[in-house]
């Protein structure tokens, strides 16, 4: 079953130009950040920033901005100014990186990460931004040592979004069981998360564990992120259990918010075993 927003693209981006942005507030309010480099190296803070390093944030915040508003070849532009002003700025090539993976050019995402990486080894956002591509080629062994690089950062902030793609990734790669465990710690960290509830929703029926996946789904439909992808496995869910009274009501609600999806249309045939 497709679900473009659910499994993981719906939110990615905002999520890791989120990360970014946050990162970039904290430089501009004088909080401290990594120099690069690896463990035992000094942090840069407000009062001795080089100039050069706060007209390369500039460039960035506008790379950012651009980039979250779909503008995809404006953000690389402004990349590619804010490295010519400091070379030195990882996340500089972070930003790059999540830009070239957007258009698909994995070659070069994988070169930024990694140039990002080798100027700032303790950045966790990069390992898991370098996780997530790789697990969009298929590299899966590659995708999991990265993200536990990531999970191992100290001061890691976003574990939860890491143990989600984490959980995704083993569930394509066919190791069904760790994905569930994985995706049950993100669960654990974020119980709200839609992307979470949906793929946790979507692996249970998927085994034959409808009782489980109910639990899952309900929460997601019965929350402000339900959408026509969720609406329609709660109502293969509750068809499942043979609760008909219920799946009749999430079909009306899927009728009403959502008329011309092509989950309607599968609705209307009856495709409950597609």
């Amino acid at each position: 079953m497709r679900c473009d927003r659910c499994e993981w693209g719906f939110g990615w981006k905002r999520a890791a130009v989120a990360s970014l942005v946050v990162l970039l507030a904290a430089l501009a309010s004088g909080c401290a950040a990594p120099a690069g480099g690896g463990a035992g190296r000094d942090w840069i803070t407000e009062s001795d920033e080089p100039q050069a390093r706060k007209r390369a944030r500039t460039r960035l915040e506008l790379a950012a901005g651009y980039f979250e508003q779909g503008q995809t070849t404006v953000a690389l532009d402004e990349v590619k100014q804010a490295i010519q002003i400091d070379p030195t700025f990882a996340a500089a090539f972070n930003l790059r990186g999540l830009i070239y993976t957007q258009l698909r050019d994995f070659t070069l995402a994988e070169e930024s990460f990694r140039q990002a990486l080798r100027l700032d080894s303790r950045d966790g956002d990069a390992w898991h931004n370098l996780g997530w591509m790789y697990c969009q080629v298929g590299r899966y062994p590659q995708s999991f040592d990265a993200f536990a690089r990531a999970l191992e950062t100290p001061g890691y902030s976003a574990a939860a979004r890491t143990w989600l793609a984490q959980g995704v990734c083993q569930v394509r790669a066919g190791q069904g069981e760790a994905g569930e465990r994985s995706l049950q710690r993100a669960f654990e960290l974020d119980p709200s998360n839609p992307v979470t509830l949906y793929n946790l929703a979507l692996l249970l029926y998927q085994r034959g564990e409808a009782e489980r996946a109910r639990f899952y789904i309900r929460r997601l439909n019965n929350s402000e992120w339900a959408n026509a992808e969720s609406l329609w496995l709660g109502i293969k869910i509750e068809t499942r259990l043979h609760n008909r009274e219920a799946a009749q009501q999430l079909g009306e609600q899927l009728r009403r918010r959502f008329p011309s999806s092509r989950e309607v249309d599968a609705y209307e045939r009856g495709a409950f075993h597609e």
